[in-house]
């Protein structure tokens, strides 16, 4: 592992160990130059490789013939951040400390960077870190109306952090944070990149669609439905260590009771809902369109069903609002009653007509019918009386 240059009175040394720290001394003739190697030793848990939220640990060893100084031990993120360790435990020789939750931005090269004061030490030590998982935040807000079409996301960075080793992962669905578990797709992705999706269940009608960014998991609901609603949890497994990430689907729905026109002077309830739990910052809103300040409302915090009652007709909307940001709306037209008692009375003047002019004609033909049958009885009549009276002059003769 060593080869001495004369040449440049050089002596290298490769693939250093803790043990090769010392005194090197270097004579040449009658002159003497001495050397103190000092080594430093830093090596990372898992080999580098991690799934996001997990932490690192990474352990500093230092060697040398003279006493050990006291470490000064300085991280910086692959953005080039000044991360704070956690100091697990110290000794002279031996520094163990934890990083923090790594998210999946973080890969790239670290550095370690330790100083010491006397004797005087600064020393950059780089290192690299690979975190596989998504570019999606851990938990996600998908707003949804009922029957229209939503798109839920979740895109890998293993292709660009160059990840070189097969993993797995499924897509699982729950409605309710206590229901039952139901696994909707599987998937693995092999060392050169390429993924295999497995459709998994028949319980939910969504769709696996065949165009869409590469290394992403995804699936299409067609029709959303208000049961569709609830957690959509994308979770990915290598060397038996899991990482997730979640889409919490709400569904939005509107209805009226009584359903229909609204008649001049009743009243009529609205009502708008949402399938799950609302964030702090997020309210339904009822408005009528080209109302008064009247015609509105607002939910109660944490409120997930919204109700008004009117007696105007026209088009009502609900919306949900998060912050100053309207996420989804629905609409519902109320029809004034008098308009559609106008449709019915018309409808049923035609009706009746049509039907008066049906009974005039079944009354004519029932009515010739019946005159042909008296025209047809009278004239056997006749005939019978006829042949009657023949047969009483034959037998007088």
């Amino acid at each position: 592992r060593a080869e001495i240059k004369m040449q440049y009175k050089q002596l290298w040394v490769w693939n250093l160990k803790l043990s090769d720290a010392g005194i090197y001394t270097c004579e040449y003739g009658p002159h003497k130059v001495h050397t103190s190697l000092h080594i430093f030793n830093l090596t990372i848990s898992l080999g580098g490789h991690f799934l996001q939220n997990e932490v690192p640990e990474l352990i500093l060893m230092q060697n040398s013939t003279n006493p050990l100084p006291d470490l000064s031990i300085t991280l910086f993120d692959s953005n080039n951040n000044r991360v704070i360790p956690e100091l697990q435990n110290k000794s002279r020789q031996r520094y163990v400390v934890n990083l923090k939750k790594l998210e999946a931005m973080d890969s790239g090269t670290w550095v370690c960077q330790v100083h010491s004061d006397s004797p005087l030490i600064n020393q950059n030590i780089s290192f690299a870190v690979k975190v596989l998982g998504f570019q999606n935040p851990d938990l996600e807000r998908k707003y949804a109306t009922v029957d229209s079409t939503v798109i839920l996301s979740w895109r890998l960075n293993s292709q660009k952090i160059k990840w070189k080793e097969d993993f797995t992962g499924q897509l699982n669905w729950k409605q309710q944070e206590s229901a039952n578990t139901h696994e909707l797709l599987g998937f693995n992705v092999t060392a050169q990149g390429q993924l295999y999706e497995t459709k998994k269940s028949n319980n939910l009608l969504f769709e696996i669609p065949e165009r869409k960014p590469e290394g992403t998991i995804e699936v299409k609901l067609p029709k959303v439905h208000f049961n569709h609603s609830g957690q959509y949890q994308c979770q990915l497994e290598y060397q038996g260590r899991h990482a997730q990430s979640k889409i919490e689907l709400v569904v939005m729905k509107v209805s009226a009771n009584p359903a229909g026109p609204l008649s001049r002077g009743a009243n009529m309830t609205l009502t708008c809902q949402v399938s799950g739990p609302l964030p702090p910052n997020a309210y339904l809103h009822w408005e009528r369109v080209n109302g008064t300040k009247m015609d509105i409302k607002n939910s109660k915090q944490h409120e997930v069903k919204l109700e008004v009652n009117i007696s105007a007709a026209g088009l009502w909307s609900c919306h949900l609002i998060e912050g100053s940001d309207r996420k989804i709306s629905l609409h519902y037209h109320v029809e004034e009653g008098s308009v559609w008692i106008n449709y019915v009375t018309i409808g049923a003047s035609i009706g009746g007509i049509l039907l008066a002019f049906a009974l005039g004609c079944l009354c004519i033909i029932s009515g010739k019918s019946w005159q042909r049958r008296r025209q047809r009885a009278k004239r056997m009549a006749q005939a019978r009386q006829y042949l009657l009276e023949n047969k009483t002059c034959q037998c007088q003769q």
